[in-house]
């Protein structure tokens, strides 16, 4: 069966290349924390990519990452996983872009890092700023029912 790619699945290809990261992220309470790493998004058919993704957490101590993205029309949706070397966990995401086409929304559930064993809602947000540079934001809803931006690296392709 051939499913032609929609005008989601071509979004998805600005994604497409190599990148390095620099990363920012809140470890303790009030302490953000600085890492680095590259990032490979290859295209899987037309209609989905792979991000494999490696660097060095705070420490040292070397990280790997992989991302799923597609779109799934018959839920009018983006789709996603995501499995890093750090974490027992795999995050499924669902998801929409913006009017203006520049900022994927991924909405998703997984541990509380500020309470063990307890659940949380979390947005990834994918911004694209130039074909060339985009960033990822993280939000955590608290107990209290706020948003928190929780983490952010910003992309930068390789020339």
């Amino acid at each position: 069966m051939k499913v032609e790619p929609n005008k989601e699945h071509l979004w998805l290809q600005k994604l497409v290349g190599e990148w390095t990261y620099e990363h920012d992220a809140e470890m303790e309470p009030g302490k953000i924390q600085k890492f680095t790493g590259t990032e490979v998004v290859r295209p899987m058919g037309d209609l989905w990519v792979l991000c494999e993704a490696r660097g060095a957490m705070p420490g040292g101590a070397n990280h790997y990452m992989m991302w799923t993205f597609g779109y799934d029309p018959s839920q009018k949706a983006f789709v996603g996983t995501f499995i890093g070397s750090m974490a027992p966990y795999m995050w499924v995401y669902h998801g929409s872009l913006d009017a203006a086409e520049k900022v994927l929304t991924l909405d998703t559930e997984g541990p509380d890092f500020s309470a063990e064993g307890r659940m949380a809602k979390y947005k990834d947000i994918i911004e694209i700023k130039s074909a060339d540079e985009r960033v990822l934001r993280s939000e955590m809803q608290g107990q209290d029912g706020k948003w928190t931006e929780i983490m952010q690296q910003n992309y930068r392709r390789k020339k």
